[in-house]
């Protein structure tokens, strides 16, 4: 049987650098092109209204991931949350984590922390800011916002869940800068976020000046494992749901994701009530 062929990124660690090297310069090329106007005024005063609040577990049990790349993480989560917090993002402004946050280099403080690179895990200067788009997207869901960039980490399961607090599948992957996590405010009101550290979690508010008329409930559906061919795969689907809060009617829903993610960790993991009984195909 042939072996697959590898791609250029993928012969020497020269190469996957001027992969990156390449992809970063494209994407410095595409934004002067985008005439967009991006997100940069600040305020450490918050807004009056909370629209939504999450706070993120900084410190989890990852499978066989060792726990110092966990420090390490809340180092690196601690050095790139002022870069966020007080944004504001005005009528008709794109948000761009990225242009915020800068590169994470080890010159500016950042350590070693975990990433995902292909289907494994591995280690890379940086490491972590995963979480912290992850817990950015959740408040966005919950908002009239529009997420115009969102990159998913290639449909793969790769962790058990370990108290997770919101459906599987509402990840963001981001690698800087071509990876970017973006979203756009088509209101005609301004938004603002906040995030900062405590010892155990990294927390988030999105705030506005204007009581909103409706809430936002983000929820999943038809969520189980299957297995094919002794392949585990996960299935749900994310929905959103806008409700009037004077009236408590459902002014919209709509399916954001379906998602099918093949496990990458052992079944036993899997709880046997959440697998699904019929064998089912990929579509």
């Amino acid at each position: 049987m042939d072996q697959k062929r590898k791609l250029f990124c993928e012969i020497s660690p020269l190469t996957y650098r001027i992969s990156v090297y390449k992809e970063q310069t494209k994407r410095r090329l595409k934004n002067l092109l985008a005439h967009q106007k991006y997100a940069a005024l600040k305020s450490v005063k918050p807004f009056p209204v909370l629209l939504y609040r999450h706070n993120s577990l900084i410190r989890r049990k990852l499978g066989n991931v060792e726990m110092q790349l966990q420090e390490n993480k809340a180092v690196n989560l601690s050095l790139a949350a002022p870069h966020i917090n007080g944004i504001i993002i005005r009528p008709g402004e794109v948000f761009s984590f990225w242009r915020l946050v800068g590169s994470c280099t080890k010159r500016k403080g950042y350590k070693e922390g975990l990433i995902i690179a292909g289907d494994s895990t591995s280690k890379g200067i940086g490491g972590g800011m995963c979480q912290f788009t992850n817990l950015i997207h959740w408040l966005v869901l919950h908002s009239p916002m529009q997420i115009i960039e969102h990159h998913h980490h290639n449909k793969l399961d790769l962790f058990p869940d370990y108290g997770r607090q919101i459906p599987f599948g509402t990840g963001t992957a981001i690698m800087y800068n071509y990876l970017d996590y973006r979203f756009v405010n088509p209101t005609e009101q301004d938004f603002q976020l906040l995030v900062y550290l405590t010892d155990e979690y990294l927390c988030g508010e999105l705030r506005s000046v204007t009581t909103p008329e409706v809430r936002y409930h983000i929820y999943e559906t038809d969520a189980y494992f299957y297995e094919t061919d002794g392949v585990y795969y996960r299935h749900n689907k994310i929905i959103k749901r806008t409700i009037d809060k004077s009236s408590g009617n459902i002014v919209e829903e709509k399916q954001l994701l379906e998602n099918t993610s093949r496990v990458m960790y052992d079944n036993s993991f899997i709880s046997p009530d959440r697998m699904k009984k019929s064998k089912m195909t990929i579509k």
